[in-house]
């Protein structure tokens, strides 16, 4: 006869009561988590010496461009690292180790370095590609956690990035050993900027979409109102006439000129509110009775970025732009640099 004992099974010393409704749990294994890795990023200051300046000499000696490298959780820190270096002026990019045995190796020049990342140093995708490397002559820079690694060894330039154990709690899954290598990337790449004398429109021109792009690159020019869309009226044009031609360019503004084309001041709806409070016939009384002269300018050229400060310190919303010859080439307003993102 066969006998077939149910019974409950013991869960794993590994298992937890954790849930939403008891917190403490999450939240404890959360802070945990964060301090372990903020100690092994804090572990690497005193790993930067001579390796490190070595690392960032070989960097700023090539004349190619800088590839990066690594399998699995490593790549995708590899791929945040080739960002950073390419968006602070050091070109980079990431090349897939495994594609790189495939044909990739064809995008890796003599004139190239490589940064490979592997914690353990020992990973065959990499190992397969260092004799390659070391026939073409290329400066190899290695992170790991192994300096006796085959990785390591075979590099120009050795990177510790390793840790005592990873904050999960199996040490098994990447988790600090990812963190202190994105960290070291950041040193290299900012220390690599710094030596290059990096400057914040460099930054711009690598981030043409960005908020700093846009307030280092845009000029007035790019964001006014040109042409037929410029409110203007002469001196002697009639109150009422004016305020059509403010209402139908929208700008709660008009420039007033005088016989020769030249600007001579302007009026806007707020100068409309004051007219209104006093005794001025609008429908008689000329514009240039009751127009703002020595208006606020700005000059083509000028970075539209510092036309808005120049319009939030007087609490205005427009601004007209003259040339050199101080003839009126186009208003800038506020819902431009809203448009353009400024704001």
């Amino acid at each position: 006869m066969a006998v077939i004992i149910i019974g409950y099974i013991q869960p794993s010393s590994g298992q937890t009561n954790m849930s939403k409704d008891n917190p403490a749990g999450f939240i404890a294994s959360a802070q945990r988590t964060i301090r372990m890795e903020a100690e092994a990023v804090a572990d690497l200051e005193s790993r930067i010496g001579s390796e490190f300046a070595s690392a960032c000499d070989l960097l700023l000696q090539t004349s190619g461009r800088v590839i990066v490298t690594g399998m699995g959780k490593s790549g995708h820190i590899a791929r945040k690292i080739a960002a950073t270096l390419a968006s602070t002026g050091t070109p980079a990019f990431f090349v897939h180790p495994g594609e790189a045995s495939h044909g990739d190796m064809g995008m890796i020049t003599e004139n190239d370095a490589v940064i490979a990342l592997s914690n353990s140093g020992a990973v065959a995708e990499l190992v397969t590609l260092l004799p390659l490397m070391k026939r073409m002559g290329v400066a190899l820079i290695s992170m790991t956690g192994n300096d006796k690694s085959p990785l390591a060894s075979a590099s120009n330039a050795h990177l510790n990035t390793g840790v005592e154990t990873e904050a999960c709690p199996l040490d098994l899954a990447p988790t600090s050993s990812t963190t202190t290598a994105l960290v070291m990337g950041d040193a290299l790449a900012i220390a690599l900027l710094e030596a290059r004398g990096f400057t914040a429109e460099d930054f711009a021109f690598s981030h043409p979409g960005g908020t700093l792009g846009k307030q280092l690159l845009l000029k007035v020019e790019d964001v006014m109102y040109e042409g037929p869309d410029i409110p203007r009226v002469g001196l002697s044009t009639v109150l009422s006439a004016a305020l059509m031609e403010i209402s139908s360019k929208g700008l709660g503004m008009t420039t007033v000129v005088d016989d020769e084309g030249a600007l001579a001041g302007i009026f806007t709806d707020g100068d409309l509110r004051r007219v209104l409070d006093s005794d001025v016939d609008i429908k008689s009384a000329a514009i240039s009775k009751v127009m703002v002269k020595g208006c606020k300018t700005v000059k083509t050229g000028m970075l539209a970025a510092e036309s808005l400060r120049i319009m939030e310190q007087n609490k205005i919303s427009s601004l007209v732009v003259t040339d050199h010859q101080k003839n009126i080439v186009g208003i800038i307003h506020l819902s431009m640099l809203l448009k353009a993102g400024l704001i």
